[in-house]
């Protein structure tokens, strides 16, 4: 099938779908979401699968030929990955090679030693938000909570003291900073500008992370005393290795992506001429592709090859690095899918209307939707996705800031509450050895105070932007 026939055939989904009343096309939104979150949560399908099937009950319950729907899904699914897809696989590449060269360990070491007392926890959450710029949530516990278990051991510190800010840390970097897979999915959706969304997300990041990781964690010290399980004290990735990079030079790689970003966006809103040569530079080499292709390269001498590793090392660390992402990437292709056959179906006429007549803030409405799936599905990513190709049309009208702060009230909203249905609820669990009541009282309430307080500064920052 051609890409014309693909587009012809989405076109003529919009018209078919969109004749739906809207009753009916609310009943059909319910029902593809509840068959989404039905499969996930009961029969326990993988997020891709129910994803592909609930953007087709959705095509069919609002009355669409399955012909139609399926081109709908297909459209959305090839322009997700195109615009996502190579992002995320870099992202990837970046994370891998700094875990496997020891960078993340001396960025760890390097703070650690420097910090003690009532400092460390905030060298915690500043370690793991350093380290969850490039590398995903899970990884970066794999990493982190080996550091947290002997910091907590050999200071005597509360457990909780030390991994809260550290999970708090690496929570807030995956819900609200690309490149991370929600924010960009969320980004690509609702056309948002990458480089803004980064700025303020990083300007709500700040406050957000030490309210619910160093402050919160005091309290969550006194409400679970548990000591740290030796079971779970495992080897670093560094241990085997002669020499790892230097602390500057990693963190100048880890941070190389996010400056060039930042300065494409600062360039874009001080000079705003597309025929000025600066600007032009800038948006080349500030576009996500090139900035995190940058990295990449840059990474594979300051981190690769200043841990001794050869060309065939480097390579093989690679090429490892892409498997774990094939999951991921099919979730967010599907998540793509799902969105654009809520688009072609015509939901966001019906949300446009439905938050007129309720006179329900567009910021508040995203993060309500972002919620209420992420409780259902468990999944932080399926909770973006979804919202956002639900709200998507709430942004034709609004500011390029208002469009970025759109995105991060869906990643706040897609953070609230972790439970039982969340794989992330039980690897925090299993790697403190707690039980599942002071998982909720530490780890879910932690989760909470993030979404709350990062929606708190989303509108805040909507009253003076």
């Amino acid at each position: 099938m051609t890409s014309l026939s693909v587009e012809t055939l989405a076109a003529d989904a919009t018209e078919t779908i969109t004749s739906a009343g809207n009753a009916q096309l609310g009943i059909a939104v319910l029902a593809g979401i509840a068959v989404i979150v039905l499969l996930i949560t009961k029969f326990k399908l993988h997020a891709f699968l129910a994803l592909t099937i609930g953007s087709l009950a959705l095509g069919a319950f609002a009355g669409a030929p399955l012909d139609k729907a399926i081109a709908s899904f297909t459209t959305g699914l090839g322009a997700t990955v195109a615009g996502v897809g190579v992002l995320i696989a870099l992202g990837a590449i970046l994370g891998k090679l700094l875990a496997d060269s020891g960078g993340a360990d001396q960025i760890v070491d390097t703070i650690l030693a420097k910090a003690s007392g009532r400092a460390m926890p905030w060298a915690m959450v500043l370690i793991a938000s350093v380290i969850g710029l490039p590398l995903f949530f899970e990884v970066g516990i794999v990493l982190l909570i080996p550091v947290v278990l002997l910091v907590a051991k050999r200071g005597n510190y509360s457990v909780m003291r030390i991994g809260i800010p550290a999970l708090a840390g690496l929570s807030v970097m995956h819900g609200l900073i690309p490149p991370h897979p929600g924010p960009l999915v969320a980004i690509d959706a609702i056309g948002a500008n990458l480089g803004v969304t980064l700025a303020l997300g990083v300007l709500i990041a700040i406050p957000t992370v030490i309210i619910a990781g160093p402050v919160f964690s005091r309290y969550a010290a006194r409400w679970v005393d548990i000591p740290a399980p030796e079971r779970m004290i495992t080897e670093r990735p560094s241990e085997d290795l002669e020499r790892r990079p230097g602390f500057g030079a990693t963190v100048a790689t880890v941070l190389l992506p996010v400056v060039l970003m930042l300065v494409k966006a600062l360039v874009d809103i001080v000079v705003d001429n597309p025929d000025n040569g600066l600007q032009r530079v800038t948006d080349v080499i500030g576009s996500p592709l090139i900035a995190l292709l940058a990295a990449v390269i840059v990474a594979m001498f300051t981190l690769g090859r200043a841990a001794g590793f050869t060309k065939g090392r480097i390579s093989t660390t690679v090429e490892k690095s892409l498997g774990p992402i094939a999951g991921i990437l099919l979730i967010v292709g599907a998540g793509g899918g799902f969105k654009q056959t809520l688009i072609d179906s015509g939901v966001g006429q019906m949300i446009l209307e439905f938050s007129k007549d309720w006179s329900i803030p567009a910021l508040l409405l995203a993060w309500l939707i972002a919620v209420a799936i992420r409780l259902a599905t468990g999944s932080a990513t399926v909770a973006t996705i979804s919202a956002a190709g639900l709200v998507a049309p709430l942004a034709a009208d609004m500011s390029t800031a208002h469009a970025s702060l759109l995105v991060l009230a869906i990643g706040a909203g897609s953070l609230f509450f972790s439970h039982v249905n969340d794989a992330g609820f039980w690897l925090v669990k299993e790697y403190f050895g707690m039980t599942v009541g002071q998982t909720l009282k530490t780890w879910s309430v932690m989760e909470t105070i993030i979404s709350v307080t990062g929606l708190g500064f989303v509108l805040l920052l909507s009253l003076v932007l």
